[in-house]
């Protein structure tokens, strides 16, 4: 019998296990399935950035390493993912967001063009209710560049953007006036001549993102840190090759993500999982890093004097920053990556440079456990 593996979350918000329970159950799977909580995030933070060696921007890794770990328990070390699919086949509602842009730049002062993002973010309150003004203020940066080659990820790679306020003055004066986005344009723009704007998109995702990210901090070292090995069947180079060479509308048709392959999955799969809005992967953040349970290297991380230590941050910005969060006011994503930006890269400057990754830091000593052999 096929074994499978599936984790879900116990915030409703970010929770697929009905989902998973249904493929489990059609397919007469051996399912092995089970929840992780806000605090088992936290708490298992710092020992993924110990496996990622990277600053994060998400928790998303820390989830894959607890899934890791049930798959190892059971004895199993090789197993089948899908990474790559959404990729290939437009599944991510960035390709959709770029589309509509696109749509909406045509008459830039349209007042319904910009609802049609509301479609896209159900499961985010901020986007589902926000009315035409609001879309505008989100959706709205460079609406009308169309032409640049990475049309699709400005919006994106500004929102992240905003979180080099939060750095030190060293930092700042070590960056000056370079402009890694602009450079990236420059390089890509006789490369993408004869592209459709679907073709950049996936390009950059592919090659900057799965390469750089999805495959590594959240993919491969979460999965080897217990020793498991991932086999990506999407990521075959007969696949790829396939995809690349598809019409645009075959992946995504109208707002429609993976349309081929949802055609050939009809009658194969149930209509529940084949119909059902796309929902991004995702893993709470503030809850896990706010609460009463929240370890104590998170305050640890904004003391005053530890962030001027460490030398990465302005410790003025970062603790304002923290307050906001305590504060209980309301949270936008930008603050939730500036806020694991700062926990990841202090934790990766206390496990490496300060303790040389040899010994156990008195700081996390809760939470990570790291041993010379390692």
């Amino acid at each position: 019998m096929l074994q499978t593996f599936s984790i879900g979350f116990e915030e409703k918000d970010f929770d697929e296990s009905s989902y998973q329970n249904l493929a489990s159950k059609y397919f007469n799977t051996k399912h092995t399935s089970f929840k992780i909580s806000s605090d088992e995030i936290a708490e298992n933070f710092p020992e993924v950035i110990w496996h990622s060696e990277m600053p994060l921007l998400r928790t998303s890794p820390v989830p894959m390493f607890a899934l890791s770990k049930r798959v190892r328990e059971k004895n199993i070390k090789v197993v089948i993912t899908g990474e790559g699919a959404d990729e290939l086949l437009a599944g991510y509602n960035i390709f959709k967001e770029a589309k509509i842009r696109q749509f909406w730049a045509k008459q830039p002062k349209s007042k319904f063009r910009p609802l049609l993002l509301k479609k896209l973010y159900p499961y985010i309150p901020q986007i589902s209710n926000a009315n035409s003004q609001m879309l505008r203020f989100f959706f709205g940066f460079k609406l009308n560049e169309t032409q640049s080659p990475i049309y699709s990820h400005l919006l994106r790679w500004n929102n992240g953007n905003h979180i080099k306020k939060y750095f030190s003055a060293d930092i700042k004066n070590s960056l000056a006036d370079y402009d890694p986005v602009s450079e990236l344009s420059q390089q890509l723009n006789e490369k993408f001549k004869g592209y459709d704007s679907l073709s950049k998109a996936q390009w950059l995702e592919m090659n900057i993102f799965m390469s750089g990210y999805l495959l590594s901090a959240q993919g491969d070292r979460m999965g080897m840190a217990n020793s498991i090995e991932g086999r990506y069947p999407f990521l075959d180079h007969r696949l790829i090759e396939f995809c690349t060479k598809l019409n645009p509308e075959y992946k995504l048709k109208g707002l429609d993500e993976k349309y081929l392959m949802k055609k050939m999955a009809e009658g194969k799969i149930p209509n529940e999982i084949l119909n059902r809005s796309k929902q991004a992967y995702r893993a709470p953040i503030k809850s896990s890093f706010i609460s009463e349970q929240a370890p104590a290297y998170v305050k640890d991380v904004f003391n005053e004097t530890q962030i001027k230590e460490i030398g990465f941050f302005d410790a003025t910005a970062a603790k304002k920053l923290y307050d906001k969060f305590t504060s209980g006011k309301t949270i936008s994503e930008v603050d939730n990556m500036a806020l694991t930006a700062i926990l990841s890269s202090s934790l990766l400057s206390e496990l490496f440079e300060k303790n040389k990754g040899k010994t156990k830091s008195k700081n996390y000593s809760k939470c990570v456990i790291i041993n010379d052999t390692q």
